[in-house]
Protein backbone atom coordinates (compact mmCIF):
# COMPACT_ATOMS: atom_id res chain seq x y z
CA UNK A 1 0.00 0.00 0.00
CA UNK A 2 1.30 3.44 -0.90
CA UNK A 3 1.84 5.84 1.99
CA UNK A 4 -0.58 8.76 1.71
CA UNK A 5 0.42 12.39 2.25
CA UNK A 6 -2.27 14.78 3.49
CA UNK A 7 -2.13 18.32 2.08
CA UNK A 8 -4.20 21.33 3.15
CA UNK A 9 -5.20 23.23 0.03
CA UNK A 10 -6.59 26.81 -0.07
CA UNK A 11 -10.27 27.04 -1.03
CA UNK A 12 -11.97 30.22 -2.33
CA UNK A 13 -15.11 31.20 -0.27
CA UNK A 14 -17.37 34.30 -0.17
CA UNK A 15 -16.16 37.04 2.18
CA UNK A 16 -19.33 36.88 4.37
CA UNK A 17 -18.78 33.18 4.97
CA UNK A 18 -15.39 33.70 6.56
CA UNK A 19 -15.46 32.92 10.29
CA UNK A 20 -12.49 33.13 12.64
CA UNK A 21 -12.09 30.14 14.96
CA UNK A 22 -9.38 30.00 17.60
CA UNK A 23 -7.66 26.60 17.57
CA UNK A 24 -7.91 24.74 20.84
CA UNK A 25 -4.77 22.67 20.22
CA UNK A 26 -1.84 22.63 17.81
CA UNK A 27 -2.69 21.24 14.38
CA UNK A 28 -0.11 18.51 14.77
CA UNK A 29 -1.87 17.26 17.89
CA UNK A 30 -5.22 17.13 16.08
CA UNK A 31 -3.85 15.17 13.09
CA UNK A 32 -1.32 12.55 14.27
CA UNK A 33 0.98 11.14 11.64
CA UNK A 34 -0.25 7.67 10.64
CA UNK A 35 2.01 4.68 11.13
CA UNK A 36 3.95 3.66 8.03
CA UNK A 37 2.44 0.78 6.13
CA UNK A 38 3.87 -2.10 4.10
CA UNK A 39 3.96 -1.69 0.38
CA UNK A 40 4.34 -4.17 -2.45
CA UNK A 41 3.77 -4.64 -6.16
CA UNK A 42 2.99 -8.09 -7.56
CA UNK A 43 3.45 -9.20 -11.17
CA UNK A 44 3.34 -12.56 -12.95
CA UNK A 45 5.91 -13.92 -15.41
CA UNK A 46 7.45 -17.04 -16.88
CA UNK A 47 10.99 -18.17 -17.68
CA UNK A 48 12.52 -21.25 -19.30
CA UNK A 49 14.92 -23.11 -16.97
CA UNK A 50 16.50 -26.49 -17.63
CA UNK A 51 14.23 -27.07 -20.61
CA UNK A 52 10.93 -26.31 -18.87
CA UNK A 53 8.75 -23.21 -18.61
CA UNK A 54 8.49 -21.98 -15.02
CA UNK A 55 5.59 -19.65 -14.22
CA UNK A 56 6.07 -17.49 -11.15
CA UNK A 57 4.80 -14.55 -9.13
CA UNK A 58 7.20 -11.71 -8.35
CA UNK A 59 6.61 -9.37 -5.41
CA UNK A 60 8.77 -6.35 -4.64
CA UNK A 61 8.30 -3.98 -1.72
CA UNK A 62 8.81 -3.87 2.03
CA UNK A 63 7.45 -5.01 5.37
CA UNK A 64 7.20 -2.76 8.43
CA UNK A 65 9.24 -4.12 11.33
CA UNK A 66 8.26 -3.17 14.89
CA UNK A 67 9.88 -3.36 18.30
CA UNK A 68 8.49 -5.21 21.32
CA UNK A 69 6.30 -2.22 22.15
CA UNK A 70 4.73 -2.28 18.68
CA UNK A 71 6.46 0.85 17.43
CA UNK A 72 7.70 0.85 13.81
CA UNK A 73 11.49 0.72 13.68
CA UNK A 74 12.27 -0.14 10.05
CA UNK A 75 10.87 -0.84 6.67
CA UNK A 76 12.56 -3.94 5.32
CA UNK A 77 12.78 -4.33 1.55
CA UNK A 78 12.75 -7.55 -0.43
CA UNK A 79 11.95 -9.12 -3.78
CA UNK A 80 10.34 -12.56 -3.74
CA UNK A 81 9.83 -15.10 -6.51
CA UNK A 82 7.28 -17.85 -5.88
CA UNK A 83 6.60 -20.56 -8.44
CA UNK A 84 2.98 -20.85 -9.59
CA UNK A 85 1.00 -24.09 -9.91
CA UNK A 86 2.83 -26.00 -7.16
CA UNK A 87 0.74 -28.85 -5.72
CA UNK A 88 1.80 -28.26 -2.09
CA UNK A 89 3.35 -24.77 -1.86
CA UNK A 90 4.00 -24.88 1.88
CA UNK A 91 6.40 -27.80 1.44
CA UNK A 92 8.35 -26.24 -1.43
CA UNK A 93 11.97 -25.23 -0.67
CA UNK A 94 12.48 -21.57 0.19
CA UNK A 95 15.79 -19.68 -0.05
CA UNK A 96 16.59 -16.33 1.54
CA UNK A 97 19.53 -14.68 -0.24
CA UNK A 98 21.62 -11.57 0.32
CA UNK A 99 24.94 -10.02 -0.61
CA UNK A 100 27.43 -8.62 1.86
CA UNK A 101 29.44 -5.44 2.14
CA UNK A 102 28.43 -4.77 4.82
CA UNK A 103 26.34 -2.18 3.05
CA UNK A 104 25.48 -3.96 -0.19
CA UNK A 105 22.03 -4.53 -1.60
CA UNK A 106 21.17 -7.86 -3.19
CA UNK A 107 21.47 -6.76 -6.84
CA UNK A 108 24.64 -8.81 -7.50
CA UNK A 109 23.16 -12.22 -6.71
CA UNK A 110 19.77 -11.03 -7.91
CA UNK A 111 20.82 -9.98 -11.41
CA UNK A 112 23.88 -12.22 -11.66
CA UNK A 113 22.68 -15.76 -10.98
CA UNK A 114 19.62 -16.29 -8.78
CA UNK A 115 16.80 -14.19 -10.23
CA UNK A 116 14.80 -15.13 -13.33
CA UNK A 117 16.41 -12.30 -15.31
CA UNK A 118 20.15 -11.57 -15.45
CA UNK A 119 22.41 -8.87 -16.79
CA UNK A 120 24.84 -9.66 -19.60
CA UNK A 121 28.37 -8.42 -18.93
CA UNK A 122 31.81 -9.00 -20.43
CA UNK A 123 33.59 -11.70 -18.47
CA UNK A 124 37.01 -10.59 -17.16
CA UNK A 125 36.73 -7.31 -19.07
CA UNK A 126 34.95 -3.97 -19.27
CA UNK A 127 31.31 -4.21 -20.32
CA UNK A 128 30.17 -2.00 -23.20
CA UNK A 129 28.46 1.34 -22.51
CA UNK A 130 24.63 1.57 -22.27
CA UNK A 131 22.21 0.21 -23.11
CA UNK A 132 22.75 -2.64 -20.67
CA UNK A 133 21.42 -6.01 -21.76
CA UNK A 134 19.40 -8.44 -19.68
CA UNK A 135 18.05 -11.83 -20.67
CA UNK A 136 16.03 -14.69 -19.22
CA UNK A 137 18.24 -16.48 -16.72
CA UNK A 138 18.40 -20.14 -17.67
CA UNK A 139 20.76 -20.67 -14.72
CA UNK A 140 18.29 -19.57 -12.03
CA UNK A 141 17.25 -22.13 -9.40
CA UNK A 142 13.65 -20.91 -9.35
CA UNK A 143 12.61 -24.29 -10.71
CA UNK A 144 13.70 -25.99 -7.45
CA UNK A 145 13.24 -23.27 -4.80
CA UNK A 146 11.29 -20.11 -4.18
CA UNK A 147 13.52 -17.07 -3.62
CA UNK A 148 13.46 -14.05 -1.32
CA UNK A 149 16.14 -11.48 -2.09
CA UNK A 150 16.81 -9.44 1.06
CA UNK A 151 18.11 -5.87 1.29
CA UNK A 152 19.31 -5.17 4.87
CA UNK A 153 18.54 -1.83 6.48
CA UNK A 154 20.42 0.98 4.74
CA UNK A 155 20.23 -0.70 1.32
CA UNK A 156 17.52 -1.07 -1.29
CA UNK A 157 14.24 0.30 0.07
CA UNK A 158 15.15 -0.60 3.66
CA UNK A 159 15.65 2.16 6.20
CA UNK A 160 15.09 3.00 9.87
CA UNK A 161 11.73 4.44 10.92
CA UNK A 162 10.47 6.50 13.85
CA UNK A 163 12.96 6.87 16.66
CA UNK A 164 15.20 4.09 15.35
CA UNK A 165 18.63 4.97 13.99
CA UNK A 166 20.95 3.29 11.52
CA UNK A 167 23.25 2.28 14.37
CA UNK A 168 20.46 0.04 15.66
CA UNK A 169 20.96 -2.16 12.57
CA UNK A 170 24.55 -1.54 11.45
CA UNK A 171 26.64 -4.09 13.29
CA UNK A 172 27.37 -7.80 13.26
CA UNK A 173 24.88 -8.71 15.98
CA UNK A 174 22.39 -5.95 15.17
CA UNK A 175 22.31 -7.12 11.56
CA UNK A 176 21.82 -10.78 12.50
CA UNK A 177 18.95 -9.83 14.79
CA UNK A 178 17.16 -7.59 12.28
CA UNK A 179 17.53 -9.92 9.29
CA UNK A 180 16.43 -12.84 11.48
CA UNK A 181 13.32 -10.93 12.54
CA UNK A 182 12.50 -10.16 8.91
CA UNK A 183 12.88 -13.81 7.88
CA UNK A 184 10.60 -14.96 10.69
CA UNK A 185 8.03 -12.33 9.75
CA UNK A 186 8.09 -13.17 6.04
CA UNK A 187 7.78 -16.90 6.74
CA UNK A 188 4.84 -16.31 9.07
CA UNK A 189 2.95 -13.92 6.80
CA UNK A 190 3.37 -16.22 3.81
CA UNK A 191 2.55 -19.47 5.62
CA UNK A 192 5.93 -21.10 4.96
CA UNK A 193 6.90 -22.56 8.35
CA UNK A 194 6.64 -26.10 6.93
CA UNK A 195 8.90 -25.36 3.96
CA UNK A 196 12.51 -26.60 3.74
CA UNK A 197 14.54 -23.42 4.31
CA UNK A 198 17.93 -22.19 3.11
CA UNK A 199 20.16 -19.19 3.61
CA UNK A 200 22.43 -18.06 0.79
CA UNK A 201 24.92 -15.31 1.56
CA UNK A 202 27.79 -13.92 -0.47
CA UNK A 203 30.94 -12.30 0.96
CA UNK A 204 30.03 -10.60 4.27
CA UNK A 205 26.75 -12.43 3.74
CA UNK A 206 28.72 -15.50 4.85
CA UNK A 207 29.33 -13.98 8.28
CA UNK A 208 25.64 -13.04 8.40
CA UNK A 209 24.52 -16.54 7.30
CA UNK A 210 26.67 -18.36 9.86
CA UNK A 211 25.34 -16.11 12.62
CA UNK A 212 21.76 -16.40 11.38
CA UNK A 213 21.88 -20.21 11.26
CA UNK A 214 22.44 -20.24 15.02
CA UNK A 215 20.21 -17.22 15.76
CA UNK A 216 17.18 -18.50 13.85
CA UNK A 217 17.14 -21.87 15.57
CA UNK A 218 17.97 -20.67 19.10
CA UNK A 219 15.87 -17.47 19.16
CA UNK A 220 13.05 -18.20 16.71
CA UNK A 221 12.91 -22.00 16.77
CA UNK A 222 13.49 -22.13 13.01
CA UNK A 223 15.76 -24.94 11.85
CA UNK A 224 17.31 -24.73 8.42
CA UNK A 225 17.96 -27.42 5.84
CA UNK A 226 20.96 -25.68 4.38
CA UNK A 227 23.36 -22.76 4.44
CA UNK A 228 25.06 -21.74 1.18
CA UNK A 229 28.27 -19.75 1.63
CA UNK A 230 29.26 -17.96 -1.58
CA UNK A 231 32.81 -16.56 -1.41
CA UNK A 232 32.30 -16.22 2.34
CA UNK A 233 33.90 -13.93 4.88
CA UNK A 234 33.56 -15.56 8.29
CA UNK A 235 36.45 -14.50 10.53
CA UNK A 236 38.39 -11.24 10.53
CA UNK A 237 41.36 -12.80 12.36
CA UNK A 238 42.01 -15.06 9.37
CA UNK A 239 40.46 -13.08 6.54
CA UNK A 240 41.97 -9.58 6.79
CA UNK A 241 45.64 -9.10 5.94
CA UNK A 242 47.77 -6.09 6.83
CA UNK A 243 46.38 -5.58 10.35
CA UNK A 244 49.34 -6.95 12.29
CA UNK A 245 48.32 -10.62 12.23
CA UNK A 246 50.55 -13.15 10.46
CA UNK A 247 47.98 -15.86 9.74
CA UNK A 248 46.10 -13.95 6.98
CA UNK A 249 49.34 -13.44 5.02
CA UNK A 250 49.83 -17.21 4.83
CA UNK A 251 46.20 -17.82 3.93
CA UNK A 252 46.18 -15.20 1.15
CA UNK A 253 49.27 -16.66 -0.54
CA UNK A 254 47.55 -19.36 -2.66
CA UNK A 255 45.19 -16.75 -4.16
CA UNK A 256 48.16 -14.51 -5.01
CA UNK A 257 49.81 -17.50 -6.69
CA UNK A 258 46.62 -18.39 -8.57
CA UNK A 259 46.49 -14.83 -9.89
CA UNK A 260 50.11 -14.95 -11.10
CA UNK A 261 49.42 -18.40 -12.65
CA UNK A 262 46.36 -17.09 -14.49
CA UNK A 263 48.31 -14.18 -15.99
CA UNK A 264 51.18 -16.42 -17.10
CA UNK A 265 53.78 -14.94 -14.76
CA UNK A 266 54.97 -18.20 -13.17
CA UNK A 267 58.29 -19.70 -14.38
CA UNK A 268 57.72 -23.21 -15.76
CA UNK A 269 54.00 -22.69 -15.30
CA UNK A 270 52.26 -25.93 -14.22
CA UNK A 271 49.46 -27.14 -16.44
CA UNK A 272 46.87 -27.71 -13.71
CA UNK A 273 46.05 -25.02 -11.16
CA UNK A 274 44.55 -27.21 -8.37
CA UNK A 275 47.65 -29.42 -8.15
CA UNK A 276 49.86 -26.33 -8.11
CA UNK A 277 47.82 -24.81 -5.30
CA UNK A 278 48.12 -27.98 -3.23
CA UNK A 279 51.88 -27.42 -3.26
CA UNK A 280 51.51 -23.78 -2.23
CA UNK A 281 49.08 -24.61 0.58
CA UNK A 282 51.67 -26.98 2.05
CA UNK A 283 54.36 -24.29 1.75
CA UNK A 284 52.05 -21.72 3.38
CA UNK A 285 51.46 -23.87 6.45
CA UNK A 286 54.81 -25.68 6.71
CA UNK A 287 57.31 -22.94 5.79
CA UNK A 288 55.77 -19.51 5.29
CA UNK A 289 53.68 -19.24 8.47
CA UNK A 290 56.49 -20.54 10.75
CA UNK A 291 58.84 -17.98 9.16
CA UNK A 292 56.35 -15.20 9.84
CA UNK A 293 55.93 -16.34 13.44
CA UNK A 294 59.66 -15.78 14.04
CA UNK A 295 59.29 -12.06 13.41
CA UNK A 296 62.61 -10.24 13.64
CA UNK A 297 64.25 -13.40 15.03
CA UNK A 298 64.23 -15.08 11.63
CA UNK A 299 67.80 -15.78 10.42
CA UNK A 300 68.75 -13.71 7.33
CA UNK A 301 69.47 -16.78 5.21
CA UNK A 302 66.06 -18.26 6.03
CA UNK A 303 64.36 -14.98 5.23
CA UNK A 304 66.11 -14.87 1.83
CA UNK A 305 65.15 -18.48 1.08
CA UNK A 306 61.47 -17.89 1.93
CA UNK A 307 61.42 -14.62 -0.05
CA UNK A 308 62.80 -16.48 -3.07
CA UNK A 309 60.00 -19.02 -2.96
CA UNK A 310 57.36 -16.33 -2.46
CA UNK A 311 58.70 -14.49 -5.49
CA UNK A 312 58.63 -17.63 -7.63
CA UNK A 313 55.06 -18.44 -6.58
CA UNK A 314 53.73 -14.92 -7.14
CA UNK A 315 55.57 -13.64 -10.23
CA UNK A 316 57.27 -10.87 -8.29
CA UNK A 317 60.84 -10.31 -7.03
CA UNK A 318 62.55 -11.72 -3.95
CA UNK A 319 63.81 -8.25 -3.04
CA UNK A 320 60.22 -6.97 -2.95
CA UNK A 321 59.28 -9.62 -0.38
CA UNK A 322 62.43 -9.08 1.67
CA UNK A 323 61.84 -5.33 1.89
CA UNK A 324 58.30 -6.07 3.07
CA UNK A 325 59.60 -8.45 5.78
CA UNK A 326 57.74 -11.24 3.92
CA UNK A 327 54.41 -9.47 4.54
CA UNK A 328 52.92 -8.14 1.32
CA UNK A 329 49.21 -7.30 1.53
CA UNK A 330 46.93 -8.20 -1.34
CA UNK A 331 46.33 -4.53 -2.40
CA UNK A 332 50.12 -4.10 -2.56
CA UNK A 333 50.52 -7.28 -4.59
CA UNK A 334 47.78 -6.30 -7.06
CA UNK A 335 49.54 -2.99 -7.70
CA UNK A 336 52.96 -4.62 -8.01
CA UNK A 337 52.15 -7.61 -10.22
CA UNK A 338 51.96 -5.65 -13.51
CA UNK A 339 53.44 -2.37 -12.34
CA UNK A 340 55.95 -2.23 -15.20
CA UNK A 341 53.03 -2.27 -17.66
CA UNK A 342 51.12 0.44 -15.71
CA UNK A 343 48.34 -2.07 -15.09
CA UNK A 344 46.51 -2.83 -11.84
CA UNK A 345 45.03 -6.28 -11.20
CA UNK A 346 41.51 -6.84 -9.86
CA UNK A 347 40.70 -7.63 -6.24
CA UNK A 348 37.14 -8.96 -6.46
CA UNK A 349 38.22 -11.02 -9.45
CA UNK A 350 41.93 -11.00 -10.26
CA UNK A 351 41.31 -11.99 -13.89
CA UNK A 352 40.26 -8.35 -14.43
CA UNK A 353 42.87 -5.76 -15.37
CA UNK A 354 42.77 -1.98 -15.66
CA UNK A 355 45.13 0.95 -16.29
CA UNK A 356 46.94 2.01 -13.14
CA UNK A 357 45.97 5.50 -12.03
CA UNK A 358 49.36 5.93 -10.31
CA UNK A 359 52.19 3.61 -11.30
CA UNK A 360 54.25 4.80 -8.31
CA UNK A 361 51.58 4.02 -5.71
CA UNK A 362 52.42 1.43 -3.08
CA UNK A 363 49.00 -0.24 -3.29
CA UNK A 364 46.05 -0.29 -5.69
CA UNK A 365 43.78 2.74 -5.32
CA UNK A 366 40.87 1.29 -7.29
CA UNK A 367 39.62 -2.14 -8.28
CA UNK A 368 39.11 -2.44 -12.06
CA UNK A 369 36.37 -5.00 -11.41
CA UNK A 370 33.84 -2.39 -10.27
CA UNK A 371 33.93 0.03 -13.22
CA UNK A 372 33.99 -3.01 -15.50
CA UNK A 373 30.69 -4.50 -14.33
CA UNK A 374 29.12 -2.23 -11.67
CA UNK A 375 27.35 0.29 -13.93
CA UNK A 376 25.85 -2.51 -16.05
CA UNK A 377 24.41 -4.23 -12.97
CA UNK A 378 23.00 -0.99 -11.60
CA UNK A 379 21.39 0.09 -14.86
CA UNK A 380 19.98 -3.36 -15.60
CA UNK A 381 18.46 -3.75 -12.14
CA UNK A 382 16.85 -0.32 -11.92
CA UNK A 383 15.39 -0.68 -15.41
CA UNK A 384 14.12 -4.15 -14.44
CA UNK A 385 12.69 -2.86 -11.15
CA UNK A 386 10.62 -0.12 -12.77
CA UNK A 387 9.94 -2.01 -15.99
CA UNK A 388 9.35 -5.74 -15.59
CA UNK A 389 8.47 -5.56 -11.87
CA UNK A 390 6.43 -2.36 -12.36
CA UNK A 391 7.53 -0.72 -9.12
CA UNK A 392 6.81 3.04 -9.21
CA UNK A 393 9.67 5.52 -9.50
CA UNK A 394 8.70 7.55 -6.42
CA UNK A 395 11.05 5.64 -4.09
CA UNK A 396 14.84 5.50 -4.33
CA UNK A 397 16.46 2.06 -4.36
CA UNK A 398 19.87 2.34 -2.71
CA UNK A 399 22.32 -0.03 -4.44
CA UNK A 400 25.04 0.35 -1.81
CA UNK A 401 25.63 2.00 1.55
CA UNK A 402 29.35 1.60 2.07
CA UNK A 403 29.50 4.91 3.93
CA UNK A 404 27.83 3.42 7.00
CA UNK A 405 29.79 2.98 10.22
CA UNK A 406 29.71 -0.71 11.14
CA UNK A 407 29.92 -2.09 14.67
CA UNK A 408 32.19 -5.13 14.36
CA UNK A 409 31.65 -6.51 17.86
CA UNK A 410 30.14 -9.99 18.00
CA UNK A 411 29.24 -12.06 21.02
CA UNK A 412 29.96 -15.67 20.13
CA UNK A 413 27.79 -18.47 21.49
CA UNK A 414 28.92 -19.04 25.06
CA UNK A 415 31.48 -16.22 24.82
CA UNK A 416 32.41 -13.66 27.45
CA UNK A 417 30.43 -10.44 27.65
CA UNK A 418 33.42 -8.23 28.45
CA UNK A 419 35.69 -9.30 25.60
CA UNK A 420 34.33 -10.22 22.19
CA UNK A 421 37.57 -10.37 20.18
CA UNK A 422 37.73 -10.08 16.39
CA UNK A 423 34.36 -10.73 14.71
CA UNK A 424 34.06 -14.42 13.94
CA UNK A 425 30.89 -16.44 13.27
CA UNK A 426 32.68 -19.76 12.78
CA UNK A 427 31.60 -20.75 16.34
CA UNK A 428 28.00 -19.81 15.48
CA UNK A 429 28.02 -22.15 12.50
CA UNK A 430 29.66 -24.86 14.62
CA UNK A 431 26.86 -24.67 17.18
CA UNK A 432 24.17 -24.55 14.51
CA UNK A 433 25.49 -27.71 12.85
CA UNK A 434 25.86 -29.45 16.22
CA UNK A 435 22.36 -28.60 17.41
CA UNK A 436 20.69 -29.31 14.07
CA UNK A 437 21.77 -32.67 12.59
CA UNK A 438 19.70 -31.89 9.50
CA UNK A 439 21.72 -28.78 8.62
CA UNK A 440 23.92 -29.05 5.52
CA UNK A 441 26.44 -26.53 4.17
CA UNK A 442 27.46 -25.80 0.59
CA UNK A 443 30.52 -23.60 0.02
CA UNK A 444 31.04 -22.03 -3.44
CA UNK A 445 34.39 -20.35 -4.02
CA UNK A 446 36.35 -18.94 -6.96
CA UNK A 447 40.12 -19.45 -7.32
CA UNK A 448 40.77 -15.81 -8.33
CA UNK A 449 39.02 -14.14 -5.41
CA UNK A 450 41.30 -11.80 -3.44
CA UNK A 451 38.49 -10.21 -1.43
CA UNK A 452 37.70 -13.48 0.37
CA UNK A 453 40.40 -15.95 -0.76
CA UNK A 454 39.60 -19.63 -1.03
CA UNK A 455 42.35 -20.77 1.38
CA UNK A 456 40.98 -18.45 4.09
CA UNK A 457 37.61 -20.13 3.66
CA UNK A 458 39.22 -23.57 3.67
CA UNK A 459 41.07 -22.73 6.89
CA UNK A 460 37.93 -21.41 8.59
CA UNK A 461 35.78 -24.38 7.57
CA UNK A 462 38.57 -26.68 8.73
CA UNK A 463 38.40 -25.05 12.17
CA UNK A 464 34.68 -25.65 12.76
CA UNK A 465 34.41 -27.46 16.09
CA UNK A 466 32.08 -30.21 14.94
CA UNK A 467 31.95 -34.00 14.83
CA UNK A 468 33.07 -36.06 11.82
CA UNK A 469 29.38 -36.75 11.13
CA UNK A 470 28.64 -33.04 10.94
CA UNK A 471 31.73 -32.41 8.80
CA UNK A 472 30.39 -34.93 6.30
CA UNK A 473 27.46 -32.54 5.77
CA UNK A 474 29.77 -29.89 4.28
CA UNK A 475 30.35 -29.74 0.53
CA UNK A 476 32.81 -27.39 -1.18
CA UNK A 477 32.87 -26.48 -4.87
CA UNK A 478 35.50 -24.40 -6.70
CA UNK A 479 35.15 -22.28 -9.84
CA UNK A 480 37.51 -20.90 -12.49
CA UNK A 481 36.60 -17.30 -11.67
CA UNK A 482 36.65 -14.81 -8.79
CA UNK A 483 34.41 -13.55 -6.00
CA UNK A 484 31.35 -13.40 -8.26
CA UNK A 485 32.11 -16.63 -10.05
CA UNK A 486 28.82 -16.43 -11.94
CA UNK A 487 30.27 -13.80 -14.31
CA UNK A 488 32.07 -16.68 -16.02
CA UNK A 489 29.58 -18.64 -18.17
CA UNK A 490 31.06 -22.13 -17.57
CA UNK A 491 31.15 -21.37 -13.85
CA UNK A 492 27.61 -20.02 -14.04
CA UNK A 493 26.44 -23.35 -15.39
CA UNK A 494 28.35 -25.29 -12.73
CA UNK A 495 27.07 -22.93 -10.00
CA UNK A 496 23.47 -23.66 -10.97
CA UNK A 497 24.07 -27.42 -11.12
CA UNK A 498 25.81 -27.46 -7.74
CA UNK A 499 23.18 -25.31 -6.00
CA UNK A 500 20.16 -27.06 -7.50
CA UNK A 501 21.65 -30.46 -6.69
CA UNK A 502 22.36 -29.38 -3.11
CA UNK A 503 18.78 -28.19 -2.54
CA UNK A 504 17.26 -31.31 -4.08
CA UNK A 505 19.47 -33.58 -1.98
CA UNK A 506 18.80 -31.83 1.34
CA UNK A 507 15.14 -30.81 1.10
CA UNK A 508 13.83 -34.39 1.52
CA UNK A 509 11.21 -33.76 -1.17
Amino acid sequence: MILAAIALLPVAVPAQAVKTVEPTAPAAAQAPVPDPEPRSVTTRHSVRIDGQVVKYTATVGWLIMKDDAGKPIARFGYTSYVRDGVRDPVRRPLTFAFNGGPGSSSIWLHMGILGPRRVVVTDAGFSPPPPSERVDNEFSVLDVTDLVMIDPVGTGFSKPLGEAKGEDFWGVDQDIKSVGAFIRRWVTENGRWASPKYLLGESYGGMRSAGLADHLQTVHGMNLNGVVLVSPFLNSASGVDGIGLDLPHALYLPALAATAWYHGLIPNRPAELPDYLDEIERFAYDEYLPALNLGSLIPPERKRAVAGKLAAYTGTSAGYWERADLRVTHPQFLQELKRDQRIVTGRIDSRFLGPSSNALAEAMNYDPFFPAVGPAYTAAFLDYLHGDLEFPKDEEYRVSAFDIKWDWKHKQPGGDEWFTGPPDTVPDLSRAMTMNPGLHVLVQQGWYDLATPYFVMKHDIGHLRITPEARARIRTEYYDAGHMMYLHVPSMRKYREDLAGFIRATSRL
